[in-house]
């Protein structure tokens, strides 16, 4: 039996257990959280559960996998990261996320950069403050302190942190902005493949707004650089948006054209053109608004740069 401190009032039950059944798989932790094995106050809870301050936890009795030494990231990845700082205060930070780096390890992953900054700053006690998607580039918030934590995930619930993306998309917009309202539904393939598909009827309300930058000839398509602002934030909600609209994202591997996507490779883009470009929050401890940019990634800059600008 556990109570919940100070410290980790309003923290989700997940990562709350996270910090006390160390080395258990996710994959398991979220199994006990389904069977009610795991009980706050008396009751079952689901994942997305948060705790509050003088509740009591049951953690029920498990069996740990023989430790190993945790994997250390390679030297070039840690050298990277060292590098791509775009700010820092003593509450937090946000890196400059590399494409191909997932935010943390697990599925196969043995590190990620969550466990990279934590080799780089070890004793710390960092908390990724949001995700993006392996593939995608960009902005991306780690805490210091729980208590940063808590206070930039009240803000995300109450839409007062902007996330600003760019993507390539193999189409046009109907209109030189718009929003896209349409529900989205996370599922779960045979294989454990993730995908996110529109639904009206059990999807979760889901909101971009786009705004047109450059009309582009790529290949056998007209695309549009767009600028996309995160309404809500779901998983994958950018890609598979912006496929409902009939114009995948670039590079796209999961809900992209995979004809045009070779067409690109061609042209030298290996990689989801997605990038996190700036945002923008208050926390009560600043004494200003911050806005942060990363810039575009030189791999997707040279695309851009390749291609036929359309009047």
């Amino acid at each position: 039996m556990v109570r919940v401190d100070a410290e980790s009032d309003g923290q989700r039950i997940d990562n709350f257990l996270l910090r006390f059944i160390k080395g258990v798989p996710r994959s398991h932790l979220y199994r006990i959280l389904r069977r009610g094995e795991v009980r706050v106050n008396k009751g079952r809870v689901k994942a997305s559960h948060r705790l509050r301050a003088g509740d009591m936890v049951r953690i029920p009795p498990l069996r740990l996998p023989e430790q190993r030494a945790p994997a250390r990231a390679p030297e070039g990845w840690l050298a990277r990261l060292e590098g791509a700082v775009l700010y820092e205060d003593n509450r937090l930070l946000v890196i400059d996320k590399p494409s191909g780096l997932a935010v943390h390890g697990g599925s196969g992953l043995s590190f990620g950069l969550i466990e990279s900054l934590r080799q780089l700053h070890p004793g710390r006690e960092l908390e990724l403050v949001h995700r993006l998607d392996r593939d995608t580039s960009g902005c991306l918030v780690v805490t210091k302190r729980r208590s940063a934590l808590r206070e930039l995930h009240r803000m995300m619930r109450e839409d007062g942190i902007e996330k600003r993306y760019l993507a390539l998309i193999g189409g046009e917009l109907p209109r030189a902005e718009m929003t896209v309202d349409a529900p989205l539904r996370k599922n779960v393939l045979r294989g454990g493949e993730r995908m996110v598909s529109v639904d009206p009827v059990e999807g979760k309300a889901s909101r971009t707004r786009f705004r047109r930058l450059r009309r582009l000839r790529a290949g056998s398509r007209v695309a549009t650089l767009v600028e996309a602002t995160l309404v809500t934030g779901r998983t994958h909600q950018i890609r598979v948006h912006a496929a409902h609209l009939g114009a995948p994202l670039a590079g796209d591997p999961k809900y992209g054209d995979d004809d045009w996507n070779r067409e690109l490779k061609a042209l030298g883009l290996d990689r989801l053109f997605l990038h996190a470009a700036a945002l923008s929050f208050r926390a009560e401890y600043m004494s200003r608004p911050l806005h942060v940019e990363a810039p575009l990634p030189e791999t997707l800059q040279r695309l851009l740069d390749a291609l036929e600008e359309i009047a």
